[in-house]
This record gives C-alpha cells, structure tokens and sequence, in this order.
C-alpha cells in the first residue's frame, strides 16, 4: 500500500496493479513517474496529456496537446510515446521509469515489452495485443522502455489519472505548453537498496 502523503503521481503508481509483473514493495523505487492519457472524439478534437515527475515530486513536464487521432487507441498510443519522448530528452539512460495509464491493454504490452528484454529468446510472457492503426507509435514505445534501464507499467482508473483532464480539455490547459523545460534529476537514482524495517534498523547495538 502506499503511503500517503508522498507524491501524487508515485502514490498512484504503487496503488495500481502492474499487468505480467509482480507488485512488490520496492516497485515504488522508481526515478521518474510518468502519467499519459489520450482522447478521442468523434468530431475529431481530442487530445493528449502527460505529466511527468521525479519521485521527489518535482515536476518535470506538463502538456496537453490537441490532437485529432482516429480512434481512442490511437490517442492513448501516440501519449504514451510523447510522453516517452519528452522524458528520454531529460533524464539518463540509467533512469528507472514508473508509468500510470488508463488503458488496460497498452498497460500489458509495456509490461510484456519491458519483460522481452530479459527474455533469452526476446520474446514477450504472452503475445502483443497492439491495433494496426498504433503500429509506428508501439515501435517508438518499444524503442523508448529499451532505452531506460528498467520500465514498467501500472493501470489505474482514468478518474484517477492526472493526465486525464489535460487530454480532454487541451483549450482550456494549453498554458501549460508554455512552462519552461525542466531537466530534474533526483539527486541518487533508485536502487535496489536493502532497508531494515523499523524494528530493527530502530534497535541499539546489541539488542536482540
């Protein structure tokens, strides 16, 4: 479970399921947290949104761009590789990655392409379920999870998702293009660091 009170988008991340990974606690020791989300509508208005942070909290970027994709699948595609994109320009190859999306299946492909790259044959646990009409925006997300040394996705319910509104409302959030361009860096990136639990970290010396 979460703690509360930590940032929003790395709370969110911990509180929802992983498709294909296991969960564990220390999934929350990611450098960066990524949320996207696209819209569609079917005069053509839609939109994309992404919000990006460190695991301090600290923005990283913000956009929400108007797009007119051909259906919803497209749109939450094409996010999620801008949202890739923005954050490969300012963080390391070494950085771990933390995304948060609302759509089931795009959340499993992440997840069986970030498992294929571990795989000795470079074949995912279970087949990609990927629409024709994605195919240029899966190949950019594949390339990006591989540029990053360790990504992983989470699913949560697009009434949870930060980047929900700035894809529906593009008009109305367009200030946010304007925002400076940040390169925030957490000051050590996450590892798999090895933390007592209180009961024992808080003992003195030669208890039992």
């Amino acid at each position: 479970m979460a703690a509360y009170g930590r940032p929003a988008l790395r709370d969110l991340f911990d509180d929802s399921p992983t498709p294909h990974i296991a969960h564990p606690p220390r999934t929350h020791h990611r450098d960066f947290y990524v949320a996207t989300d696209g819209s569609f509508r079917d005069h053509g208005a839609g939109g994309l949104g992404v919000v990006i942070e460190t695991r301090d909290g600290e923005t990283v970027a913000r956009l929400s761009v108007p797009d007119s994709p051909p259906d919803n699948n497209v749109a939450e595609y094409r996010a999620l590789h801008l949202g890739l994109d923005v954050l490969a320009a300012r963080a390391p190859d070494s950085a771990r990655v933390g995304v948060v999306i609302d759509h089931d299946d795009l959340a499993a492909n992440v997840n069986r392409a970030a498992l294929a790259l571990s795989a000795p044959d470079a074949r995912p646990p279970h087949p990609f379920r990927v629409p024709a009409a994605t195919d240029n925006h899966w190949r950019g997300i594949r390339a990006r999870i591989g540029g990053f040394d360790e990504l992983r996705a989470a699913r949560l319910d697009s009434r949870e998702n930060p980047a929900h509104p700035l894809a529906n409302a593009p008009d109305q959030y367009a200030h946010l293009n304007g925002e400076p361009d940040r390169c925030v860096v957490p000051t050590t990136l996450a590892r798999d660091e090895q933390i007592p639990p209180p009961s024992r970290s808080n003992r003195p010396s030669g208890a039992d």
